[in-house]
């Protein structure tokens, strides 16, 4: 590069989900928010939570881009995180050092975050539960992260497959993280009835006695079913 760029670049204006949307998604599982996306949304199985027992949130995305062995823009990010965000940090999938431990996740709880959830790694796993917040990460390690920048904060970010901006809905459980971008809130929302209607319905018939789904079953009895002995 011929200039030498700014230690940090921040987007500090975005608009957040409202109170209203992200209690209408709260407490959802993250399958019926990926059915209601025509079963798409969610990040890359390597993202996996600390504690898969405190694992269930609901925020804003607040994005950061830290690099490879850094996390200067997740300090950064936490500096600049509201009540109810969930700070999501790139680390280009960089697994060599942690990003995230125990101290980052208590300053995010004390600013009023909801979650943490990185592509790189995390180390000291029992402070992070002993905080209480919930925390994704690709892995641990005891590795040390440099925080020496560039990075950046509120920009959009890709992150396990998934393209992420600042003020996404972000939720998650102990099956994952599902990314419901800020434009498809309310249809997500408008779907989700109609989701738990079926699985309901669906839970039911198992629950009493369903072994094989009608549609399999005239499935098996049709001609598109070549029986070979």
């Amino acid at each position: 590069m011929i200039e030498e760029p700014p230690v940090l670049k921040v987007r500090r204006n975005f608009q957040r989900p409202s109170a209203d949307q992200i209690a209408a998604l709260s407490g959802t599982p993250t399958g019926f928010i990926a059915d209601a996306m025509d079963g798409r949304g969610a990040l890359g199985p390597e993202i996996q939570p600390v504690d898969p027992d405190n694992a269930s949130f609901c925020g804003a995305a607040l994005t950061c881009h830290a690099g490879p062995g850094d996390n200067l823009a997740v300090l950064a990010a936490i500096a600049e995180a509201q009540a109810g965000d969930v700070i999501v940090s790139a680390s280009d999938g960089y697994l060599m050092t942690a990003v995230i431990g125990d101290r980052l996740t208590g300053m995010a709880r004390n600013k009023g975050a909801v979650a943490m959830i990185g592509d790189g790694c995390v180390r000291d796993v029992a402070g992070i539960k002993a905080n209480g917040l919930p925390c994704f990460a690709a892995g641990t390690t005891p590795n040390s992260p440099a925080f020496s920048g560039p990075g950046t904060v509120g920009l959009p970010i890709t992150l396990a497959g998934e393209s992420v901006h600042s003020g996404d809905l972000v939720i998650g459980d102990a099956d994952g993280i599902v990314i419901v971008p800020f434009g498809q809130i309310d249809d997500v929302i408008g779907r989700l009835a109609a989701i738990r209607q079926l699985e309901e319905e669906l839970d039911a018939k198992v629950a009493a006695g369903l072994a094989v789904p009608d549609f399999v079953s005239e499935l098996m009895a049709s001609d598109k079913v070549q029986v070979v002995d």
